[in-house]
């Protein structure tokens, strides 16, 4: 998946930049809240008022810096469970507020049905990827894994910003509705994969 190769490209190139904000005394956590802040701030003042391209350009500036919270971590052997929930749950503010800014642009700039639908499928998507996590989450609390899957967050945010930079360039709306269409279905066919995985671990801890 994306995840994985983004991951290793993303330490090469942010590497020195990681180690430069290490030696200026910045701790990650606060990394992880900054770049959380701005993601927000991006996403619901530049998508809404129609400014794509750059909306596009800008959030996935800032969504491949995320990996620079991480690096600092293990720079300092400050890797730890709070720093990891602190992550993921920006995570989860950082990408509603990506596809609640797709949905309110798609109200207000998008005529017609296609408005209405374009927004209603940013808004299964933003609900669809919350539980993707979650079910993560929740089998990990219960000693049980629940990994991988179509479309993990580093597969969706790609998906979602290449559209909204190709319709940002100026090509037909339809782009981005069709990719939010395969966003949604990807992400209930990851959902249904995490939810099978655990119920097979359940169902042979109960036959063990």
């Amino acid at each position: 998946m994306l995840s994985s190769n983004g991951r290793r490209l993303a330490t090469v190139l942010f590497g020195p930049a990681a180690r430069l904000l290490v030696r200026l005394g910045i701790s990650p956590d606060a990394v992880t809240v900054a770049g959380t802040a701005l993601t927000v701030a991006a996403a619901l003042s530049l998508l809404p008022t129609g400014h794509l391209l750059a909306g596009a350009l800008t959030l996935g500036a800032l969504v491949v810096l995320d990996n620079l919270d991480g690096q600092m971590a293990r720079l300092t052997g400050r890797e730890s469970d709070w720093g990891a929930f602190l992550d993921s749950t920006m995570d989860r503010f950082a990408d509603a507020a990506i596809f609640a800014g797709v949905g309110i642009w798609a109200l207000r700039h998008v005529d017609g049905a296609a408005g209405d639908v374009t927004a209603a499928l940013a808004l299964s998507c933003l609900v669809l990827g919350s539980i993707v996590p979650y079910a993560k989450a929740r089998a990990a609390s219960l000693g049980m894994t629940a990994d991988g899957g179509l479309a993990e967050r580093a597969d969706r945010l790609v998906v979602i910003l290449v559209a909204v930079l190709l319709v940002g360039l100026g090509l037909p709306v339809v782009i981005l509705t069709v990719a939010l269409v395969l966003l949604a279905l990807a992400s209930a066919w990851t959902v249904i994969q995490r939810v099978s995985a655990v119920h097979r671990q359940s169902h042979g801890r109960t036959g063990a």
